[in-house]
């Protein structure tokens, strides 16, 4: 099996790229501007570079200083913004746009390094953004250097990821089109449960690192566990009372329309505080069925975890990310929710990573 060399851009804590090292990918190098990310990247990724800077910082003079020669980089992957593309004025300089400056700065490196596949992770909504503009942008700036472009809104729960997560992904490739149905879907739906039903028993422990003694139940509990039994941030915070009062009325799967109308008035406003939310606010989580969508925010109070009435824990939320346990989160409290709401599921990851190792391979 020949070494496959790859850079992440916009890496953040490490999810796409823990994915391809899953799939046998060599990590080069991981840059993002957030310090507590790139810490923990750094932490797990100990032979790749982990560079804390702004891309847009970087000219041609300082990346080459910082990673080397890039010819033997295959494979570029991130998850750069592409919020500026619009159509909707004739006199608009897409590259003066600041909301797209950091996306050029990502075609800069594959302008450098000539990858035989770039992978681009962004949000659904990029596909019919302005008609579509975006995305036939996107393919024709790739296009004009010699790539075919595809692309697929992926939903991480059928690759054994236990959380409904939908993705957009390019996946950019010198040659034929990319075959996005050789990503291999999975057979069975990872339930809540099976994701963090384990750690049920631990909720009154207040320790720094839990030992699970017990033998792991389900194959995705093995792969948790692969390393070791070790369970760390898994630091559990109970809200107020009044907030704990108001989920324990939420059934596993229900919202906020379950809590009664006098829990949402409060003595300042006296006023129904119910009209503004949305469907997903106070959500409780359903154990027998795949989680919503973990964010970057959770201390925001969008999901609660199925029996207690609290959010999930860094840990928790990191298991319906597919994150096995050995991989430590650094930072706050709130900057390690952030690098797990951020990711993007290595399992997901990994199945994109195995089906592009394959057809590489199939091209020597």
């Amino acid at each position: 099996m020949r070494k496959i060399r790859f850079i992440d851009l916009f890496c953040g804590c490490g999810g796409l790229s823990l994915g391809f090292e899953q799939a046998g990918f060599i990590p080069v190098a991981g840059i993002d501007f957030k310090e507590s990310a790139i810490n923990t990247y750094h932490e797990h990724f100990k032979n790749a570079k982990a560079l804390c800077i702004d891309i847009s910082l970087m000219d041609e003079r300082i990346i080459k200083s910082e990673l080397g020669d890039l010819s033997n980089v295959d494979v570029i992957i991130g998850g750069p913004p592409c919020q500026g593309f619009s159509n909707a004025n004739k006199n608009y300089v897409e590259a003066d746009d600041p909301r797209n400056k950091l996306f050029f700065e990502f075609v800069k490196f594959v302008d450098l390094a000539n990858p035989n596949v770039v992978v681009i992770e962004n949000v659904p909504q990029i596909i019919t953004k302005n008609q579509g503009y975006a995305k036939d942008r996107i393919t024709e700036i790739f296009q004009k250097r010699g790539y075919s472009v595809t692309n697929a809104i992926l939903d991480a729960s059928e690759y054994g990821v236990p959380q409904k997560r939908l993705r957009n992904f390019f996946i950019i490739t010198k040659g034929e089109q990319f075959d996005m149905s050789s990503i291999i879907k999975t057979n069975k739906k990872i339930t809540v449960e099976e994701a963090i039903g384990e750690l049920y028993p631990f909720e009154n422990l207040k320790t720094e690192k839990i030992e699970l003694l017990c033998k792991p139940k389900t194959a995705y509990q093995k792969y948790l566990r692969s390393k070791n039994n070790i369970v760390i941030n898994h630091d559990i915070h109970y809200p107020a009372e009044i907030q704990q009062k108001r989920i324990s009325f939420v059934p596993q799967g229900g919202n906020w329309k379950y809590v009664p109308e006098e829990l949402w008035k409060t003595t300042r406003t006296q006023r129904d505080g119910r009209s503004n939310r949305h469907s997903s606010a106070y959500k409780r989580l359903d154990e027998k069925n795949v989680s919503v969508t973990i964010d970057a925010g959770n201390q925001h109070s969008n999901y609660y975890h199925p029996i207690y009435n609290r959010i999930p824990t860094v840990r928790e939320a990191a298991r319906l990310q597919s994150f096995p346990d050995d991989f430590i989160f650094l930072g706050t409290m709130t900057e390690q929710y952030l690098q797990v709401g951020n990711a993007v599921p290595p399992l997901l990851a990994k199945s994109i990573a195995e089906a592009i190792r394959k057809r590489l391979e199939n091209e020597e």
